[in-house]
């Protein structure tokens, strides 16, 4: 099957990468604006050719994209008008603004809503890693509206990349991923501003900062490129988030502040909670 993936970036070229390993693609083409990405891409071999975007729906059989999710946007309703009878998938981190993007149009059983639930802090071709899928689940949105073999390919497409499929409507999709995902990058960048607002020696911070900072901070180091357009698109749900998480962060600062430290110890032991869930096998 050939592919062409559009957004040459770690999601998108490490979703190429395992596909060309696996067998699944026998050929993928590339589309980026940005230059040194196809560049990189082609140099790293995670795509065979470059082309616009009109060339690599003409000679695919199956889309892939993995562009910011405000271009993407933009970009499925393009893609459809021009497809016969391809098949498209996106990986954006929202849903709802693609779902309703191409509400109705004539062609919207050939697309396929999906997130696959990885990521690293990197961003760019050269972050491609052929490891990345493993274990790891892919949601895919609104799976009634897709026709039936598009959606068989792309559940083989994702089995194949070692994810398990989890499916879910589009709006719920954006309540989940803004308090398991969206929350955790904007604390990080929070946490990385705070320190660098307070702590104004820069080698204290390098000479001191601790495994648990670097872990807890790892997230400010993604791209805002990315990040920016799924804050807006998913604008509600963050704050939502965002409401629970400063009620949380009030309750810390107030049992510090009044020295209620069996409180304080209640809280914390509730957090723990939170191991079980991650560490729960069905």
């Amino acid at each position: 099957m050939k592919i062409a993936v559009v957004g040459l970036g770690l999601i998108g070229g490490s979703m190429a990468l395992v596909l060309k390993q696996k067998g699944f693609a026998s050929k993928v083409f590339g589309v980026d604006n940005q230059e040194a990405h196809t560049k990189k891409a082609l140099e790293l071999g995670i795509v065979d050719e470059i082309t616009d975007l009109s060339g690599a729906i003409a000679n695919s059989d199956l889309i892939i994209l993995s562009a910011p999710v405000s271009a993407c946007t933009v970009l499925l309703p393009q893609v459809l008008d021009q497809i016969n009878n391809q098949i498209v998938l996106d990986t954006g981190s929202t849903k709802m603004s693609l779902l309703a993007a191409v509400k109705g149009h004539a062609k919207r059983g050939r697309y396929i809503a999906s997130h696959p639930m990885w990521g690293t802090e990197f961003s760019g071709p050269e972050a491609a890693t052929e490891d990345a899928f493993d274990g790891r689940a892919n949601v895919i949105c609104n799976a009634s509206e897709s026709d039936k073999d598009a959606l068989e390919t792309v559940e083989k497409l994702y089995t194949l990349l070692g994810m398990y499929n989890v499916y879910m409507e589009g709006k719920d999709h954006d309540v989940h991923v803004a308090y398991v995902s969206h929350i955790s990058h904007i604390t990080s960048f929070a946490l990385a501003n705070t320190v660098l607002e307070k702590e104004r020696e820069e080698n204290t911070i390098f000479e001191l900062a601790s495994a648990g900072f670097e872990s807890t901070v790892r997230l400010a180091k993604s791209s805002p490129a990315m990040w920016m357009p799924i804050f807006q698109q998913n604008k509600e749900n963050v704050l939502d988030v965002l409401n629970e998480h400063i009620t949380q962060l009030r309750k810390f600062k107030a049992c510090i502040e009044k020295e209620n430290w069996d409180y304080l110890s209640e809280l914390m032991e509730n957090a723990n909670k939170i191991t079980d869930v991650l560490n729960r096998k069905d």
